[in-house]
Order: structure tokens, then C-alpha cells, then sequence
């Protein structure tokens, strides 16, 4: 559910908790990208998420980790955003921490980290504060607490840095997603980065194997063009997200 925002925050936030690190910080402002509710067009489609939902029941936490994929920029800009979260497939809210692979119109990559708690507007990590590069391994999760409250963290393992923060918000908790996701804006859903392939593992709810809720496998298509496309999901919560076409 990402929404192309992006504003660096220089005071901490509220109910922060960061490991021994500086607040994050907002992004200057640009057009783009926003996490958004999944658009489906059937069960197994969608015009702005790729990956796997769980639905059916309650669900109390998600988690996975991912290899941060490389953007290929042309001349055109492209977002493409990597997490795992709470809510979204089945109803309006999203409780989500993940990373963007962008392209600015110039052809110039850009990596950062993420929370929102959707419908709010996201809130980007400082680059310079919490890294982002390819080939980063990065560990995400969304726990809710008690009486709407929410703990998310993430990870990135290769820099050394984790970041936690505590946020409250009413939501169902009906589903539990790990989604590679073509973020939107004001006008609607935007270009896709090609990311190549991202690959997650360990992807889990509620403390087992997602596999273990039967979750949908979601292919990303839009105007009858694919695309990103969802591999098969391993009994321990691993699968792939090929990009097809931005």
C-alpha cells in the first residue's frame, strides 16, 4: 500500500523505538509511490500486488525476509516496493514495513526503508541513517500488541542496522500478505520497476509457515498485461516474484 510520498523526518516520532539509531526520516516530496489496499481483479490477480495472502481467520503477526532486488532504470519512472504486512486484501487498512527499488526519470536507482499504516501516509527511513543497497539481506515483521497497537520492524543484516516502531491503529486483521507491490499515487496505481526476481523466504503468520493458511498466490496484471508473476511457495515459506513488464 505504498503512496508515493517521501518527507524526512528530523524530530523523533512518536512511541519510536529504534536500535541505538537516529529517527527515520521523511523523503523530500515527489511524485511517488504509496502502498495501497490490493486492487483484485479475481482471487489470484491483481493490478498492484504480486506474492501471497492469507485470509479466513485473526491473524496476529507476519514475517519473511528478502534479498533486496536491483532496479534496471530506463529513462522512465518506476517504483517497485518489497514487505510483508497485515490487512489490506480483504479490507481498507494495512499495518506494513518493507523497501522500494525506484527509478527516477533520469535513470537513477534509489533504495530506502518503509513503514505505514495505511490509510496514513508512509514514513521513509533516512538513506543515510538506515542504508538500502542490492543485494541486502532484509528481515521484516507486523506483531500487534494489544488494543490496536502495533509493533514493526525491520532489518537489513548486511548494514548492520534494525528499527522498530510502535504504532496504533484499528484494523480487522483478516489477512497476512508478503507482496512485491506496484505502489500508487493520486492517479492510480504506477509503473513498475523492473526488479528482475525477489525472492523471499521464511515467509510466516501467527508463528508457522504461511503456507500452513493455504494462502492465494497473487499474480500482478493490469489491462490484460502481466505484470509480475508469483512462483510456487515452499512448505517453509519461500517463493519468488518475477517482474514481467512495468
Amino acid at each position: 500500500m505504498r503512496r508515493a510520498l517521501v518527507a524526512l523526518l528530523t524530530t523523533p516520532l512518536l512511541a519510536l523505538v529504534a536500535v541505538s539509531t537516529p529517527a527515520p526520516a521523511e523523503a523530500s516530496h515527489r511524485p511517488e509511490p504509496r502502498q495501497a489496499p490490493n486492487h483484485k481483479v479475481t482471487r489470484s490477480t491483481s493490478t498492484n500486488w504480486a506474492g501471497y495472502a492469507a485470509a479466513g481467520r485473526t491473524f496476529t503477526s507476519v514475517s519473511a525476509a528478502w534479498t533486496q532486488p536491483t532496479a534496471t532504470c530506463t529513462r522512465q519512472q518506476t517504483y517497485a516496493s518489497f514487505w510483508v504486512g497485515l490487512d489490506g486484501y480483504t479490507g481498507s487498512s494495512v499495518e506494513q514495513t518493507g523497501t522500494d527499488a525506484d527509478c527516477s526519470a533520469s535513470g537513477v536507482p534509489s533504495y530506502y526503508a518503509w513503514y505505514e499504516m495505511y490509510p496514513k501516509f508512509p514514513v521513509n527511513l533516512s538513506p543515510a541513517a538506515y542504508p538500502v543497497a542490492p543485494g541486502d539481506h532484509l528481515s521484516a515483521s507486523v506483531t500487534f500488541a494489544t488494543r490496536n497497537s502495533f509493533t514493526l520492524r525491520i532489518t537489513d543484516s548486511t548494514r548492520g542496522w534494525s528499527f522498530t516502531t510502535h504504532q496504533k491503529q484499528r484494523a480487522s486483521r483478516s489477512s497476512a500478505e508478503v507482496i512485491a507491490e506496484a505502489p500508487s499515487s493520486t492517479g492510480g496505481v504506477l509503473p513498475l520497476t523492473d526488479f528482475g526476481t525477489a525472492g523471499f523466504t521464511g515467509a510466516s503468520a501467527n508463528g508457522q509457515s504461511l503456507a500452513t493458511f493455504k494462502p492465494d498466490r497473487i499474480d500482478m496484471v493490469s489491462g490484460g498485461t502481466t505484470k509480475a508473476t508469483t512462483g510456487a511457495l515452499s512448505s517453509a515459506g519461500a517463493f519468488a516474484v518475477t517482474w514481467q513488464h512495468s
